[in-house]
Formats: C-alpha cells, structure tokens, sequence
C-alpha cells in the first residue's frame, strides 16, 4: 500500500469517526450560543493560541475546536498554492482536507461558527501577505503548529478531567482520543517541516 493511499484511507476513518460521534452528541445534546472563549469584550480576543485552553464538557470542547479549524482551513486553502518547500506544501494538502472535514462536519451538525478573533485576524493577514517562497512556508508552518499546539492541549485538558455522565460526553471523549493522536502527529510534522526550513 502506498503512502497516498494509506494517507486517504487514514483521513477517511477519521472523517467517518468524527461524522457518527458528532451525530451521536447532537443527538443527545443542543447546541446553544457560542462560548465566551471565542466571543469576548476585550481587544485580546479568546484564548486562542495565548492561554491554556479549557473544555468543561463535550459542548465546549466541539465549539473550541471549530474556531482553529476554520482558521486551518483558510491558511490551507492560501498554502495549496502558494506553499514552495515539498513537505509544507504535501501537509498543507492533508491539513485542508481534514480541514473541510471536521468543518462540515461540525457545521452539519448545527455548531456555531466563532467570529474571528483578532489574532486569528492577524495570522491569517500574516499568511496573505507573505511572499511565496521560505518566508510563506515558515509563516504558514509556524501557524498550524501554534494552531495544532492549542488543540492538542484543549484535548488534553478535555480529557483530563475523566468520564462525565452522559451518552453525549462519552462519544465525545472518543472523539477527543482519536483527535488528540492527531493533533500530537501535526505537532511533530509540523515542527519537523519548521526545522527543515531552519525557524
């Protein structure tokens, strides 16, 4: 099997994992107004990328993840085409594939969309207005691993508080398993690719 095709299938399990956990937990539970933490008052907008990031329930944590997502999502579209170095632009290909995945997913299911926060705002700027070349490849790699950094640590911090009652938080903490695997694999890839291109 090649490495493409082992790839594809890994992403589709994923995608199929996510789709019958999110169905089960909208099922069991509504989705109301968006969290604080990605709707705030002050200039230093959510946690996002800055603080620890938290998750008291399943409901939080599906809405904290769809805010990053939607920001990998945007980066990976800008970096499909104007990625240089091979293993930045190869991961950037993987990275909007599960990308519009996980958004879909999340937004079939009713989730609410965060507006973008500030330094989301920023990131994505930066992204734009890099150059192609080095300069975009470390601006865009450098994002996802903060990005990737964030997830992983709001699924750890999710998972960490142990089992809570309920059918909805039980399918989600599986939800958060499979992606917590994930996110430490983009953490390693991508600070590897950061390497190659010497940040």
């Amino acid at each position: 099997m090649n490495k493409n095709s082992t790839s594809s299938q890994r992403r589709d399990f994923v995608k199929k994992s996510l789709t019958g956990t999110l169905a089960l937990t909208a099922g069991l539970s509504g989705v109301t107004s968006l969290l604080s933490s990605f709707s705030t008052d002050n200039d230093n907008g959510p946690m996002l990328l800055t603080e620890v990031p938290t998750a008291a329930n399943e409901k939080e944590f599906r809405m904290k993840v769809l805010g990053p997502a939607e920001l990998s999502l945007a980066t990976s579209q800008i970096a499909v085409s104007k990625a240089a170095q091979k293993n930045a632009k190869e991961f950037a290909g993987f990275e909007l594939t599960e990308a519009i995945a996980v958004t879909g997913v999340l937004k079939d299911l009713g989730t609410p969309v965060p507006p973008m926060d500030a330094k989301a705002k920023a990131t994505l700027a930066k992204i734009k207005a890099a150059p192609a070349g080095s300069a975009f490849d470390k601006a865009y790699i450098g994002a996802q691993l903060e990005n990737h950094e964030f997830l992983r640590d709001l699924a750890q911090d999710y998972l960490g508080k142990g089992k809570m009652a309920g059918a909805a938080e039980a399918q989600t903490r599986h939800l958060a398993t499979l992606a917590l695997a994930v996110f430490k694999e983009h953490v390693a890839i991508t600070t590897r690719i950061l390497h190659e291109l010497g940040a």
